[in-house]
């Protein structure tokens, strides 16, 4: 994955201070989801969407992040 997809993704989950003291490395929580469920999802186009529908799949680190993006 290059480094600009990565930061857009990491951009998309919503990578905001909250997120990483909840993970612990938000930066890389949903990555190696990311690239198991949606590593074909454009960026800027429904990577949170993809990663939603995986909900039950994802890595624990994943959900904290994605659930602190809804809670905002």
């Amino acid at each position: 994955m290059s480094k600009l997809r990565f930061a857009i993704l990491l951009l998309a989950i919503g990578c905001s201070g909250s997120a990483v003291a909840q993970t612990g490395d938000g930066r890389g929580a949903c990555k190696a989801d990311y690239d198991k469920y949606c590593a074909g999802t454009p960026p800027g186009g429904g990577i949170v969407a993809c990663l939603n529908k995986q909900q039950n799949q994802l890595s624990d680190a994943c959900k904290k992040v994605l659930a602190s993006r809804k809670k905002r």
